[in-house]
C-alpha cells in the first residue's frame, strides 16, 4: 500500500466500530420500548380493576347519601352527625380517586411505573371509602337494633315498673305496721330505702314516657330505655332492701337475746376475777367495764320502743370491753405471779453478790475507793427495798439493781485493789 494511503485502515475500523455503536443503541431502545410496553400492558388489568373499585365506591357513597336524609328524620342529631362524618370522609377519598383517575384517562406520555402508582392508590382510597361506608352502616344497622328492642322493651319496663311500684307498696305497708312495735331508729334504714326507691321508679317512669313518645314520632329511643332500666335496677334493689327489715329484726333480736345471756356468764366470771385480782389498776379497769356491761343489759338500757339492732351493737361493745379488762386482769395476773415466783431467786442472787463485794471491800481496807463503796451502799439500799416492797414485779427490779449494783462494787474493788500495787 502506498505510503499515502496509511490512514484509510482506521477509518475503515472506525466505521465498522460506529455502525456497532448504532446498532447496538437502536437494538436497546427497541427492548426498553419492548419492556415499556409489556409494563403497560400488564398494568392494563390493575386499572380495570381499580375502574370497578371507583363504580363499588361510588355507588356506595350515593346509597349512604340518600340514608343521612333518613337518619337524621329517624334518630336524634348526634347519630345523623356520625353517619355524616363517615360519608363525608368517603366522599373526599372518592373524589381524590376520580382525579387520579381522570390523570389516567388523560395521560398518554407517562411510564407505566407512573401509571401504576396512581392505580395503585386509587385502589387504597376506594376501598378505604368503601370501608368507612361499610363500618357506618354497621353502627347505623346496630341503632337500628337497638330502636327495633327499645320498642318491645318499653312495654317490658312499664310491666316491670307497675310491678316494682306494687311491692313498694307492700312494704311501705309493712313498716307502717312495724312503726308502732320498734323504735324509729330500727327503721330508719327502710324508710330511707323506700324513699329511694320512689325517688328512682319516679325518674323510670318520666323516661320510659319519653321514649314512647319518641317511639310514636319515629325517633330514636333506646338511650331513654337503657337510663330507665338502670333505674329500675336500682329501685329493685332499695326495695330488696326495705322487705328484709322484718326478718333482719328478728335476726337482731335472737342475736340480742344471745348475747345478753353470754353478757351474763360473762359478768359472773368477771366479778370473781376482779374479787381475786392482785393488781390495782387492772382490778379498777375490769370494775370499770363491769359497771358498763351492767348498764348495757336489756331493761337497764332499754326506754321506749325498742331498737333490737342498737342493743344487739351494745352488747357486743359491752362484752368486748369487758373481755379486753379481763385480760387485762389475767395478763396483770400472770405477771405477779411471775414476779412472784422469780423474786425468791433474785433476792438470793442479791444476797451473794452483796457478800462478794462486801468481802472484796473488808479486805481491801483502805485501798478500796469511794466509788466502789458507794455502790456496794446502794446495792444495800436496793435489797431492802426488795425485801419490804409488796408489789412483786417491783420488789423483782429492785433485787435485780441490787444484785447489778454489788456486781459494780466487787468491779471497782478490784480495779482499786489493782490500780494501789
Amino acid at each position: 500500500m502506498a505510503d499515502g494511503l496509511w490512514w484509510v485502515p482506521s477509518v475503515v475500523v472506525l466505521g465498522i466500530a460506529a455502525v456497532a455503536a448504532a446498532g447496538g443503541i437502536a437494538g436497546f431502545r427497541r427492548l426498553g420500548a419492548r419492556r415499556e410496553r409489556d409494563a403497560l400492558e400488564a398494568g392494563r388489568a390493575d386499572e380495570t380493576r381499580a375502574k370497578s373499585m371507583i363504580v363499588q365506591a361510588d355507588s356506595a357513597l350515593r346509597e349512604a347519601l340518600g340514608e343521612v336524609l333518613y337518619v337524621e328524620a329517624q334518630f336524634d342529631e348526634a347519630t345523623a352527625a356520625g353517619m355524616r362524618d363517615s360519608v363525608d370522609a368517603a366522599q373526599r377519598r372518592l373524589r381524590e380517586a376520580f382525579l387520579l383517575q381522570q390523570r389516567l384517562d388523560d395521560a398518554e406520555h407517562e411510564t407505566a411505573a407512573q401509571r401504576r402508582a396512581w392505580t395503585e392508590h386509587i385502589q387504597e382510597l376506594c376501598e378505604s371509602a368503601i370501608a368507612t361506608l361499610a363500618a357506618a352502616d354497621d353502627a347505623l344497622e346496630a341503632r337500628r337494633r337497638d330502636e327495633r328492642d327499645a320498642s318491645v322493651e318499653v312495654p317490658q319496663f312499664e310491666r316491670r315498673h307497675r310491678a316494682l311500684a306494687a311491692r313498694r307498696d307492700e312494704a311501705a305497708a309493712m313498716l307502717g305496721r312495724l312503726d308502732g312495735r320498734f323504735a324509729p331508729s330500727a327503721l330508719g334504714g327502710a324508710h330511707t330505702a323506700l324513699d329511694r326507691a320512689g325517688a328512682a321508679l319516679a325518674a323510670a317512669s318520666d323516661r320510659l314516657g319519653a321514649a314512647q313518645v319518641r317511639l310514636a314520632r319515629r325517633q330514636g329511643a333506646s338511650d331513654l330505655t337503657s337510663a330507665a332500666a338502670g333505674r329500675l335496677e336500682r329501685a329493685e334493689h332499695a326495695i330488696d332492701e326495705a322487705e328484709r327489715i322484718e326478718s333482719d329484726l328478728e335476726a337482731a333480736g335472737a342475736d340480742a337475746l344471745a348475747q345478753a345471756a353470754a353478757l351474763e356468764d360473762d359478768l359472773a366470771a368477771a366479778r370473781t376475777e376482779r374479787d381475786m385480782a392482785d393488781d390495782p389498776e387492772a382490778r379498777a379497769e375490769l370494775a370499770r367495764a363491769i359497771d358498763a356491761a351492767t348498764r348495757a343489759r336489756p331493761g337497764v338500757a332499754d326506754a321506749g320502743p325498742p331498737d333490737p339492732f342498737a342493743a344487739r351493737d351494745r352488747l357486743r361493745v359491752a362484752r368486748d370491753r369487758l373481755e379486753v379488762a379481763r385480760a387485762g386482769v389475767r395478763a396483770a395476773q400472770s405477771r405477779l405471779d411471775g414476779a412472784r415466783g422469780a423474786l425468791g431467786g433474785a433476792i438470793a442472787i442479791a444476797e451473794s453478790q452483796l457478800r462478794v463485794a462486801s468481802d472484796a471491800i473488808g479486805h481491801g481496807g483502805r485501798r478500796i475507793g469511794a466509788d466502789a463503796r458507794t455502790r456496794l451502799a446502794e446495792a444495800e439500799r436496793q435489797l431492802v427495798i426488795a425485801r419490804q416492797e409488796p408489789d412483786p414485779v417491783a420488789a423483782l427490779d429492785a433485787a435485780r439493781r441490787a444484785a447489778s449494783r454489788a456486781s459494780d462494787a466487787e468491779a471497782l474493788a478490784a480495779y482499786d485493789l489493782m490500780a494501789g500495787r
